[in-house]
């Protein structure tokens, strides 16, 4: 009896030994993770500079070049883990792809729209914030690029590590202005590019959130507060994907392919019509199938916008990849050309590899450090359904293409919130609009609590006011955090540049 229990007490221990063990497993994998993650990250920045170095061996700046390819792989890896969440956290919150398959198609569609579309904005950033012609030299202008691109990577990796939303593009646009202020004073910064910039930043969360209320407008009117939802639902959702395929065949028309042949915007339009027709036609027997046997209610709408949301995520991250490569390679492009060729004034040439390193680090900071951002995006920020994450990635897309075709160097960042709060201001007017109604209606049977509706509006906006905090420190820290860089360059280097 004395060994059975001793036997007992022994399998006992031995079972809370694995326990122990079982226990340390998850935690070692967590901490493992990011190590890994992190060394694949250096791997990379390494290699981005070894190929730099490579195509430059034979040049006195060589060692310059690779560094400043290593600094834009540095920062492209940001990019991927911060702002690519903005394009597939809505459609992963409201369950329309896994995580899996949104890693899959933003990588994919963010490198073709680097590759493919990526030069106007890269251009803009390289030449249009600082106006070269007021450099003495073209050391000095390589190296307050170079300031740029470490100030915004550093900046952004320190705000990703917090968990401060902070736009790439006002931190690479910062340290740009930033070193061109310490190199050659006031007078290096192109202010005019730079009051047009600025009125972008406030015009693109704006317009983002005009844009997606309209959109849920036009779904709840049409749709969702129709009496056979699903009837409305097969004539508008294959109308509004076209739109999508619309929208994005006019921009592949104007943008993408312009390196084999160059179309008129009349054209491009034409296109866009055809296409968008083209897919309305091909959705109505999609949709008509999968809503058959649905229910006649919200719920079983959801399931129709399941095809419509991915789409959207993809085009939004053909769109971001072509307007957010600048911010790790347009220093990078400039350093380039002004190392190869001695010049700085004239326009940006840009490199197929120099492109390569931003849309590949892009992907790669996604896969290796978006998760996490994503779930927070798509889950954490505000509720997202399909039909609302749908009008926030489709308004968002349309903003980012129309910002892109201009030139001008906007935020994801921004974009993409404005379109959530244009979301949720609308849901909150809508909703008044409805109680009032029903006052009206019944009056003795409406109570509403305005002490709890109020203080969720003062949670939306308050949310909203950190979020400003946050977008107007940037511009001037990374800017200041460039300048100290630069001097610190001309020190080490005694004046010398």
């Amino acid at each position: 009896m004395s060994d059975k229990n001793y036997e007992r007490r022994h399998l006992e221990t031995l079972d809370r030994d694995l326990g122990r063990l079982s226990g340390l497993k998850h935690p070692t994998t967590y901490l493992a993770h990011p190590l890994i993650s992190i060394g694949i990250s250096f791997v990379f920045i390494v290699l981005a500079g070894s190929i730099a170095m490579f195509f430059f061996e034979n040049t006195a700046n060589v060692l310059i070049v690779g560094v400043a390819a290593g600094l834009g792989a540095y920062m492209a890896l940001n990019i991927g883990a911060n702002d690519v969440a903005n394009n597939m956290g809505p459609a992963v919150g409201a369950n329309a792809l896994t995580m899996g398959g949104a890693i899959a198609i933003a990588a994919i569609f963010e490198s073709a729209g680097a590759l493919l579309a990526g030069g106007d904005v890269v251009s803009t950033v390289a030449k249009g914030i600082i106006a070269p012609e007021n450099m003495q030299t073209a050391s000095i202008f390589i190296f307050a690029m170079l300031a740029a691109l470490l100030s915004a990577a550093l900046w952004v990796n320190l705000a990703t590590w917090v968990g401060a939303p902070v736009s790439t593009t006002h931190s690479v646009v910062g340290g740009v202005m930033g070193a061109g202020i310490a190199a050659a004073g006031f007078a290096a910064v192109n202010w005019p590019t730079m009051y047009k910039i600025a009125a972008s930043w406030v015009i693109s969360p704006v317009l983002g959130g005009l844009i997606a209320a309209l959109f849920l407008w036009f779904i709840k009117s049409r749709i969702v507060y129709q009496s056979d939802k699903i009837l409305a639902a097969r004539k508008w959702v294959p109308f509004l994907v076209g739109i999508m395929g619309g929208a994005f065949a006019v921009y592949l028309a104007l943008k993408g392919i312009k390196k084999i042949i160059k179309i008129e915007f009349s054209t491009a339009l034409m296109i866009g019509l055809a296409i968008g027709i083209l897919i309305w036609i091909i959705m109505i027997p999609i949709i008509k199938k999968q809503s058959e046997g649905l229910e006649n209610r919200n719920k079983s709408l959801k399931k129709l916008f399941g095809i419509p949301l991915v789409v959207s995520a993809a085009l939004l991250s053909f769109a971001h990849g072509a307007n957010d490569v600048a911010n790790a390679v347009g220093p990078l492009a400039a350093i380039v050309q002004a190392s190869a060729s001695g010049t700085f004034a004239a326009a940006v040439s840009i490199p197929l590899w120099v492109m390569a390193i931003g849309a590949l680090g892009i992907s790669f900071g996604l896969f290796l450090f978006g998760p996490k951002l994503i779930r927070m995006v798509g889950g954490q920020i505000t509720k997202l359904n399909p039909m609302r994450a749908y009008c926030v990635a489709l308004s968002a897309a349309i903003t980012v293409i129309m910002a892109s075709w201009l030139g001008l160097p906007v935020s994801s960042t921004h974009i993409a919130v404005g379109g959530v709060f244009g979301v949720g201001f609308f849901r909150e007017w809508d909703a008044q609009r409805r109680m009032r109604v029903a006052r009206m209606k019944v009056p003795d049977k409406i109570n509403v609590r305005t002490e709890e509706r109020t203080r969720r509006k003062l949670v939306r906006r308050s949310h909203f006011l950190t979020i400003l905090a946050a977008w107007v420190i940037t511009v001037p820290a990374a800017a200041a955090l460039s300048s100290v860089i630069f001097l610190s360059i001309n020190h080490f280097f005694n004046g010398s540049i």
